[in-house]
C-alpha cells in the first residue's frame, strides 16, 4: 500500500469511527476512546478500500476465509469479494434452531482458513472463533484484523501460535 494512500486510509478511518467518551469495551475493560466498527464498515467506499487493504494481506495458500459474527461479517464479505475466496461465518455459539450450526457456509476438514476481523483488543473475541473453526477441523493459518487496539490482543494471539497481520496498530493512528 502506498504510504499517502496508507495515511488517507488511516485518516478516513479514524474520521468514521473514533469515538471519545466512556466506553465499556466487549473485554470488560472501560476505555476513553473506541472504535465503532458499524460506522466504518457501512460506510461502502470505506468498506471497500479496507477490503482491497486486508485482501493484500491474505495468505496465497489460503483456501477459505472465515468472519465472525456480527462484526466482521461485512469485512470478511467484502475481501471475499477481492480474493475469490469463499467465506464461512462464525456464530459467537450454534443456534438453537434449524442446522443447530456454528459456522455458517460451505467448507471441508483440513482447509486452510485465513480469519478476518475488525478491532482487537484482548484477541479473546477472535480466538473463541479460532477455537471453533479447529473444532470443525479447518487449519487456521492466519488472522487479518483492521485495527488492533494495543492491549494485549496481539501477545495472547501469538501465544496461540496464530500468525496476525493487522492492517493498523493504534499508534499508526492520529488521534488528536
Amino acid at each position: 500500500m502506498a504510504v499517502g494512500e496508507r495515511e488517507a486510509l488511516a485518516r478516513d478511518l479514524v474520521a468514521a469511527s473514533y469515538l471519545k467518551g466512556d466506553f465499556v469495551l466487549r473485554s470488560g475493560k472501560r476505555s476513553n476512546r473506541y472504535f465503532d466498527k458499524f460506522l466504518f464498515e457501512t460506510e461502502p467506499a470505506l468498506l471497500k478500500r479496507l477490503g482491497a487493504h486486508l485482501a493484500a494481506l491474505v495468505p496465497v495458500e489460503t483456501e477459505r476465509l472465515a468472519a465472525p459474527e456480527l462484526g466482521a461479517v461485512l469485512l470478511g464479505g467484502v475481501v471475499s469479494m477481492e480474493t475469490g475466496i469463499p467465506l464461512v461465518l462464525v456464530r459467537k455459539e450454534p443456534k438453537g434452531y434449524g442446522t443447530a450450526k456454528q459456522l455458517e457456509g460451505r467448507f471441508a476438514a483440513g482447509e486452510r482458513v485465513t480469519v478476518i476481523e475488525d478491532v482487537v483488543t484482548t484477541g479473546g473475541d477472535s480466538l473463541r472463533s479460532i477455537e471453533a473453526l479447529k473444532n470443525a477441523a479447518l487449519e487456521v493459518i492466519h488472522l487479518v484484523v483492521v485495527l488492533d487496539r494495543g492491549e494485549g490482543g496481539e501477545d495472547n494471539i501469538r501465544a496461540a501460535n496464530i500468525p496476525y497481520s493487522p492492517l493498523f496498530r493504534i499508534q499508526d493512528l492520529d488521534l488528536d
